[in-house]
């Protein structure tokens, strides 16, 4: 039987180095968190709600300006109307392509829920990137999971001033391969900016915020693209999602995501202002919290014989950890050792399903406040080959810990015919 107290024991005292760095770093950009606050004067008043139009909310367009500046980046738009990542990109890819453009994918195939987005998937007629005739495609990472540099230049040489986006995904999504660092992120972005001016380079940003000293937009990235029910949310925002970058670019995105010519001057608040606040306030602290988690999931795992990805003593990009878990049961178990031990939900059995917008059944562990919010912990995976769990969040490390424990102890037992021995 393993020994899991000693385990932990033993997982805490080497990672305690690791710990300390991420501690470090949450203190860093609390610190910026704290100063963009102050500059833009932050006040009992930009919490106020608004209704109907929403013009001259000061809260909404104060908030805009502290994201930009946190990100260092010229401008952003954040909206709690804003019902998903994928929304967010959505508003993003076709804000900036027109009939004709070429959508270029540096980093390979897309996370699932962009299929019918770009027309890769789902029925002609609803509206894809397809339907509007820009053209897509896609440069295959290689196979050590790292930019194919040789196969962008082709495809950039190719396409020419038709590629009008360089699209990269930082996190992993279903994809067995390491994520991007905002280092890699800024390489490809001056890659793609020494052979052309005409394409601007896009980051799906999701999982990736606070992970880092900086984001990609302050090494070279055009617009980056988030959701607040994952990081930058802190665990209190209940919707929303941002696009942060150039100033043109996020005025065209204000003007796809409202009206031409109403742009970022509307949008009601309805009273989410607070949270939006807040969970930026808390963000720095909270991804901290699931990097800790994280890093303690990868050293138990791996000591009990499964592979890993990331490492447990590995640096981190995003706040999702691969787990191999070999087969369907297994997967099964361990999403639902997770969901067992989360404070929402807990009574819940997962089950597969075909989920819309995902090409496999998919099992979801999300016993979370906000539905979905995958900064708190949860855990997901495609049954399919090689049956990985994506894990992901811990808005505390003791509550992500009782949750690890819980699935370690279900798919154990799993592995072994249904005792832990």
């Amino acid at each position: 039987m393993t020994d899991v107290n000693k385990l932990i024991e033993q997982a805490e005292e080497a990672l305690a180095p690791r710990f300390k760095e991420i501690e470090k770093r949450s203190e860093r950009h609390t610190a910026r968190v704290l100063e963009a606050f102050r500059n833009n004067r932050v006040s009992e008043a930009t919490f106020a709600s608004t209704n109907g139009y929403g013009l001259d909310d000061t809260g909404r367009d104060t908030l805009d300006k502290i994201y930009a500046e946190v990100f260092g980046c010229e401008a952003a738009f954040v909206r709690h109307s804003i019902v998903s990542g994928t929304h967010a990109l959505t508003i993003g890819l076709f804000a900036l392509l027109r009939p004709g453009d070429v959508l270029l994918s540096l980093t390979g195939k897309p996370y699932d829920t962009l299929d019918e987005v770009i027309g890769l998937s789902g029925e002609a007629g609803r509206g894809s990137l397809l339907d509007f005739g820009v053209r897509y495609r896609e440069v295959a990472l290689l196979p050590d999971g790292s930019p194919d540099y040789a196969g962008i230049e082709k495809a950039l040489s190719e396409e020419g001033d038709a590629v009008k986006v360089a699209f990269i995904q930082r996190s992993k999504g279903y994809l067995d391969r390491p994520t991007l660092t905002v280092s890699e992120i800024g390489k490809l972005a001056r890659f793609v900016k020494e052979r052309t001016s005409r394409a601007a380079v896009t980051v799906d940003n999701c999982y990736g915020e606070f992970t880092e000293d900086e984001e990609p937009v302050a090494v070279g990235a055009d617009l980056m693209i988030g959701s607040l029910i994952k990081n930058p949310g802190g665990g209190m925002a209940e919707s929303g999602g941002y696009l942060a970058g150039r100033a043109d670019l996020v005025e065209l995105v204000a003007c796809r995501a409202t009206a031409p010519g109403i742009g970022a001057e509307e949008g009601a608040t309805l009273g989410h202002n607070r949270n939006l606040y807040k969970g930026l306030f808390y963000a720095p602290h909270s991804v901290g919290q699931a990097l800790k988690t994280m890093h303690l999931a990868a050293y138990l795992f791996s000591a009990c014989g499964f592979d890993v990805e990331p490492g447990w003593d590995a640096p981190r990009s995003d706040i999702i950890q691969t787990v191999r878990c070999k087969t369907a049961d297994n997967l099964i178990a361990f999403c639902r050792g997770i969901q067992a031990g989360s404070p929402v939900d807990a009574f819940v059995t997962c089950e597969p399903w075909a989920m819309p917008g995902y090409s496999s059944p998919v099992i979801m562990a999300a016993g979370t406040f906000v539905q979905g919010s995958s900064l708190e912990l949860s855990a997901d995976g495609p049954i399919r080959e090689p049956f990985n769990a994506y894990l992901q969040g811990g808005l505390t490390y003791e509550s992500g810990k009782i949750g690890i424990l819980s699935a370690l102890d279900a798919v154990l037992k799993a592995r072994n015919g249904g005792n832990d021995e």
